[in-house]
């Protein structure tokens, strides 16, 4: 018989256990073609034609290498020099090798770009599809990628502007050299409109503006200021709000002067953000920095106000996206975590909570390319044009708010390795609750809202016709329809203080009646009937998993399966 010191020097005995029962890391697949709600809506929204290049894209997102930059651009997060070693102002931050990678490629393929320099019918889902594909690899990189896409009927609206700037915003390329705009093929835009004192109420911005030497649009201006928010400090050009005599203003200011000298944009530090990490958010101060002005003076957020519903756009799409990431993952999890003597994807507890789940995702992302569809038509349909002004603030406060729920819940799928920093859980919940305040919070959405519909009330005349398109699909929708539209007509005779009070309330039901009429028109009637089901039948709240008995959950689930491709 061994002795105990004998026992504990046997090689075996290093071994305590074998590692089974655990899932693997989710990659080598197509974010595209295995993405049933994606693919429909590409189809169905006018981007057809664009099918096999969504599908590359789609294909390189899912490598191993490719998700692995996502990790990567969040554990080495950007560092700022304000000055050189000799003293010199460079305001440089310094990005990690992945997250240039991930810029580089973004750029390469137009996701800032395409509906730009080829304007034909999809090109806003096309170019949105990826993006989304994108953003589940990482969405830090995507905010100067969105603002620099955003910026291009802006910057267009000052000839002058445009011609300095625009055909190295629309270049195919990246150059993160931190050099003036003269040594670039291709550059960036960023934007910068909140201060400490206002916040989303720009009108209270400080920061002031004056003209150099001739005053007007398109003319140099001086500004003296602050921004308690300004992402991505490296971009070339921002576009700014400052106030002039007329009041608020917008300018384009780069990062380097035309005569090779740094402008006086100074990059104060970063911020701690619990989120977003990859992206450098910023305080910057304006100590003289020029910048041309772009519209008329006082004129500022009407000049602004189409990149900010771009970026929109973009983050409710992204949060979609968010939620995909985590849904794909935790059906892999699921497929491969056994307990309880079956494995989790058989069970039916779980089963309800992944549909349930994979609804939410098919709403948001219906919505979503509802939406880019919209994009692709304004300029030449009038529906489509104020189907856009409502129902993106609409889509942008509901779905946005809806991703750090379903990221969290996603991660209860997963148990206590859910948790972990070296899994894509956490940066997917940390991630979800950037969109919802950025680019205005849920209070500002609603406001906006009741804003658009006082201002131009033929805009819920467009929001209320989308949704007569699905009458007599579904019986559940239509009795919503019949409330929702008695309220909607009732508006007119409310008090400013009411509208106000009950402004979320009221668009917390235009969205879910939004996505349940695009799903009962467009989806697999298990899809819709579960959506209208659980989430328009019911007036208690609704917790994940709670689909009512007889939900077609094993269909719902194969729709968002990583592992099936659906094209």
């Amino acid at each position: 018989m061994k002795t105990a010191k004998e026992l504990l020097n046997t090689p075996a005995l290093g071994e305590t256990h074998q590692v089974t029962n655990v899932a693997s890391e989710l990659h080598s697949y197509n974010l595209f073609s295995t993405d049933a709600a994606l693919v429909d809506g590409v189809q169905r929204e006018g981007g057809a034609w664009g099918i096999e290049e969504i599908r590359q894209f789609g294909a390189l997102c899912g490598q191993p290498d490719y998700l692995e930059l996502g990790h990567l651009a969040n554990k080495y997060t950007p560092e700022l020099d304000t000055h050189d070693r000799f003293g010199n102002r460079v305001d440089l931050v310094r990005y990690h090798a992945a997250y240039h990678t991930l810029m580089k490629t973004a750029l390469e393929n137009g996701l800032h770009s395409q509906p730009w320099t080829d304007p034909k019918h999809g090109a806003h889902v096309v170019r949105g599809a990826k993006a989304f594909m994108q953003s589940q690899v990482e969405a830090g990189h995507g905010c100067p990628v969105t603002m620099t896409f955003a910026s291009i009927p802006s910057i267009r609206t000052q000839p002058e502007v445009a011609a300095l700037f625009e055909h190295k915003i629309l270049a195919r390329g990246y150059d993160p050299r931190n050099l003036p705009i003269d040594h670039k093929a291709a550059i960036t835009v960023g934007m910068g409109m909140t201060e400490k004192q206002g916040g989303s109420d720009v009108r209270a911005n400080s920061t002031q503006a004056s003209p150099v030497g001739e005053a007007g649009p398109g003319k140099l201006y001086s500004l003296v200021g602050h921004k308690w928010f300004l992402s991505a400090p490296m971009c070339d050009v921002f576009l700014i709000l400052a106030q002039t005599g007329a009041g608020v203003s917008c300018f384009a200011v780069p990062r380097w002067l035309p005569d090779g000298t740094k402008n006086a944009l100074n990059v104060i530090r970063l911020k701690d953000k619990m989120g977003n990490k990859s992206n450098a958010s910023s305080e910057v101060e304006f100590r003289g920095a020029q910048g041309w002005l772009v519209g008329e003076e006082g004129r500022g957020v009407p000049t602004i106000i189409e990149m900010v519903s771009l970026t929109r756009f973009d983050c409710m799409g992204a949060s979609a996206g968010l939620m995909r990431a985590g849904l794909a993952n935790a059906i892999h999890h699921t497929r491969h975590r056994a307990a309880f003597g079956a494995k989790l994807l058989d069970q039916p507890l779980m089963q309800n909570v992944l549909a349930d789940l994979a609804l939410e995702y098919e709403g948001a992302m219906a919505f979503s390319m509802r939406m880019a569809r919209a994009l692709d038509h304004k300029d030449s349909d009038e529906h489509e044009a104020k189907l856009a002004r409502l129902a993106t603030a609409v889509g942008k406060y509901w779905i946005c708010k809806r991703a750090p729920q379903h990221a969290y819940e996603i991660m209860e799928c997963i148990g206590g390795s859910g948790v972990m920093e070296n899994s894509i859980y956490p940066r997917l919940f940390r991630e979800s609750v950037i969109n919802p305040i950025w680019e205005g919070s849920g209070n500002v959405q609603c406001l906006d809202v009741l804003r658009a519909v006082g201002k131009d009330p033929a805009v819920l005349m467009a929001f209320v016709q989308e949704l007569n398109l699905a009458r007599g699909g579904n019986s559940i929708l239509d009795t919503t329809l019949n409330s929702l539209q008695a309220q909607l007509m009732g508006l007119s005779k409310a008090t400013p203080h009411d509208l106000q009070f009950m402004a979320r309330h009221l668009v917390d039901q235009m969205a879910v009646a939004f996505e349940a009429a695009l799903l009962v028109r467009h989806a697999p009637a298990s899809v819709s009937d579960a959506f209208c089901s659980s989430r328009l039948a019911s007036v208690d709240q609704h917790n994940y998993g709670t689909l009512p008995t007889g939900s077609a959950v094993r269909q719902i689930i194969e729709r968002a399966d990583p592992a099936v491709d659906k094209i």
